[in-house]
């Protein structure tokens, strides 16, 4: 029978039938040892899988077969710089919790997940949590971002997930969608959690004084029906996102603002860094493409290893 992975525990996952029957299943051996599978974790949080319930025990099934994936997103493996670990799959849509405040979302790190989930053709939604702490200087900060991603095609969003502002706009466009939401620990994933499946009361930890950082309290991805209609899938809370699977030469098409002059550069292979006659510079020059962004890809660029292609 077919059903859902909604958890993965490492060696054993949490499964739902379209019927709602839940079993604890693990995997055949066979998928172990699979050199074809190149990831971390063969089977991730939304995965469509074949299973058979075990012989003389009800609440436990073999996954006997994994479908083809509609999508995911990878990050880099905490196991190795060269190993890519899949976060989830079969999504329609993706949510960045951002904050600019206790702790603060970086720029680098919002377009370094732009760029995976444009790499899969994910859509991304950014929502900025923590509306109640911002003063004057944030609020100057969130319009400068708001008026940036809207630009280029990014829906963007500001609550306050502590005093319950803006959640039913938030219920809105997760209605009927499987989406995965990500972002920093210590940005209020869970507190939006708590606020979109009351009773759920998922943990949250305060922001670590100290170093400013986020407190890790997902420890693994996990996906939730929602009360409305639609799944969210909950993720670890991450602190760097590593860009796998990408070559150098395929970084400016993620770059959603940068793909209407891609094919006016001079040469077909312009990397849009030192090259003549070169139109994304020319762009970022006239004020069409954000300096910003531009640094951003510049960055990243640096960041990728071609010798892994």
């Amino acid at each position: 029978m077919q059903a859902t992975i909604y958890k993965s525990t490492g060696s054993w996952y949490v499964v739902k039938t379209a019927t709602g029957e839940t079993f604890q299943a693990r995997m055949k051996g066979i998928f172990k040892k699979n050199e074809d599978i190149t990831s971390t974790n063969p089977v991730a949080v939304g995965d469509l899988v074949e299973i058979e319930p075990e012989e003389g025990d009800a609440a436990n099934a073999m996954i006997t077969a994994i479908g083809d994936r509609r999508n995911y997103i990878v990050r880099s493996s905490p196991h190795g710089r060269n190993k890519k670990h899949i976060v989830a799959a079969n999504m329609d849509q993706a949510v960045l919790i951002c904050t600019l405040k206790e702790p603060r979302t970086s720029q680098g790190f919002i377009d370094r997940f732009l760029v995976t989930a444009a790499a899969y053709h994910i859509p991304v939604i950014l929502i900025f949590n923590k509306k109640d702490i911002y003063r004057e200087k944030e609020m100057e900060k969130y319009e400068e971002l708001e008026e940036l991603y809207t630009g280029i095609g990014y829906q963007v969003m500001l609550i306050s997930a502590k005093e319950e502002d803006g959640i039913e706009e938030v219920k809105a466009v997760l209605k009927d969608k499987t989406t995965l939401m990500s972002g920093h620990s210590g940005v209020g994933k869970s507190s939006l959690i708590n606020d979109l499946m009351p009773g759920l009361d998922l943990r949250t930890t305060a922001v670590s004084g100290w170093s400013g950082k986020g407190l890790h309290t997902t420890t693994s991805a996990e996906m939730y029906d929602l009360p409305g209609g639609g799944r969210l899938i909950d993720t670890p809370g991450v602190r760097e996102f590593g860009i796998v699977d990408i070559a150098k030469t395929e970084l400016s098409h993620y770059f959603l603002e940068m793909q209407p002059y891609l094919d006016e550069c001079q040469f077909n292979n312009c990397m849009h860094i030192n090259e003549p006659g070169c139109a994304v510079k020319a762009a970022v020059e006239a004020g069409d493409i954000s300096i910003d962004r531009y640094v951003s890809y510049a960055t990243i660029l640096e960041t990728i290893e071609e010798k892994e292609y």
